[in-house]
């Protein structure tokens, strides 16, 4: 009894060595900080730790789902796993949460970007937990990039165009 007490302990992984997975999910909470960061510096709603926390999950139920899958218990099953279902299941949980950061204010929607940088977070979490670590690390450049400077010139034609007309 107590060997199989130990073994849940000393060898807590069945798809991969603990390190990797370390690995994946560190790289998550970076990554996911990364773009949390720059919605923190904007002072937007959700922002470093929401980010880190979503980024995180993602990574989380990716490794989950690995190690549901190498369960001896299963080694009979003969079905087909489904690993759409877990990218759906991230993305519904993560949309869930972003939609709580849009609002509408005197005929202004505020929050998109914040709402779809949460969205990006869970989805760079997913490939970090799938071990595309490379993937992930693209993705959170392009979304620095498009987060400072396609920003910075949005708000430069936004500041050189007339008003709108009420």
């Amino acid at each position: 009894m107590f060997e199989n007490l130990a073994a849940e302990f000393t060898q807590p992984f069945r798809s991969m060595p603990a390190e990797v997975a370390a690995l994946r999910l560190g790289i998550a909470v970076i990554l996911g900080g990364i773009i949390g960061l720059e919605r923190e510096l904007a002072a937007r709603p959700a922002g470093l730790r929401t980010h880190m926390m979503i980024a995180l999950a993602a990574a989380l139920l990716t490794l989950v789902t690995f190690e549901l899958l190498a369960l001896p218990s299963l080694a009979a099953y003969t079905g087909k796993s489904d690993p759409l279902r877990l990218i759906e299941a991230v993305t519904a949980g993560v949309a869930f949460l972003a939609a709580g950061t849009i609002f509408t204010s005197k005929g202004q929607v505020n929050g998109l970007t914040t709402g779809a940088g949460m969205w990006l977070a869970g989805a760079i979490g997913l490939a970090c937990g799938m071990g595309h670590l490379p993937l992930a690390g693209m993705a959170t450049v392009l979304a620095l990039l498009i987060l400072t400077l396609v920003g910075a010139m949005t708000r430069q034609i936004a500041a050189k165009a007339p008003p709108a007309d009420p």
